[in-house]
């Protein structure tokens, strides 16, 4: 005898697998995550940027100076972006940290502390602009809020890194020439567990003025060119310059005059 079902039996509600099967920790944290095909192919074009690269590679941290134009803060972007972008690396995002005025403060400003570093923010975003191939500035402008809501980009100034502990992450410290010694010191302290950094700056375009803070970036240097096994060091010149017509020009005449 075959017995009738009902068709008004309750059914089984079919469990949906759970939220993240089959997703990497990353891109859980990362609900648009961000497409690394976009990015495009960035090699060196000057002796001191493939020796970056080579450090970079290394495993090594960096120290990056010299003369303006050189792609110092470029390079080093784009290949902490791509290291953080890789699911296999432990890096979530990067901090760029910098001073966004001479005298270190921005309480002046009008706005929280991402409103008061906007400003400072835009050549970076020009800078990331270069990095990946878009069809459109809208797709790009997307991509680029996607990045900054997922905070694989984020901004820090040196009033507000003090008390924090920095973890997988990928810091890079731009134009360090404006920062004091205790201001550097303070900031390598912050370093954590899966945390890489990167020094980026030219000591002859520094905002200080009293010469015991001008000094400190040389005090700082001599601390990291002995830490040789941490440190990639690398010196940039007029020939690394890869600015082209009259802003090389400008540059190269201005260290040709020790200016």
């Amino acid at each position: 005898m075959q017995t009738e079902v009902s068709l008004n039996m309750p059914r089984k509600k079919r469990t949906p697998d759970p939220i993240g099967v089959g997703m990497t920790a990353k891109q859980m944290r990362r609900k648009k995550p961000i497409n690394t095909d976009l990015m495009v192919d960035v090699d060196p074009i000057t002796d001191n940027q493939k020796i970056l690269f080579d450090q970079y590679k290394e495993g090594k941290n960096i120290f990056a100076y010299g003369a303006a134009g050189t792609g110092k803060t470029f390079v080093s972007l784009y290949l902490a972006l791509q290291d953080v972008l890789d699911e296999n690396t432990p890096y979530e995002r990067v901090y760029i940290v910098r001073s966004l005025v001479s005298t270190r403060e921005i309480g002046f400003l009008p706005g929280d502390h991402e409103d008061k570093s906007w400003l400072y923010q835009i050549p970076y975003k020009h800078m990331v602009k270069y990095m990946f191939e878009m069809p459109t500035d809208a797709d790009f402008e997307m991509l680029y809020g996607n990045l900054k809501a997922q905070e694989t980009i984020k901004f820090w100034s040196t009033s507000f890194i003090r008390g924090t502990t920095l973890d997988n992450c990928i810091v890079i410290v731009d134009e360090m020439q404006n920062l004091n010694f205790h201001e550097l010191d303070s900031i390598i302290t912050r370093v954590g567990d899966n945390c890489k950094i990167m020094f980026c700056g030219d000591s002859t375009q520094t905002d200080l003025t009293k010469s015991n803070e001008k000094n400190g970036i040389l005090d700082f240097k001599r601390i990291i060119e002995i830490m040789e096994e941490d440190f990639g060091v690398v010196e940039f010149g007029i020939d690394d310059i890869v600015r082209s017509g009259l802003v090389r020009n400008y540059l190269v005449t201005k260290l040709a005059l020790s200016l």
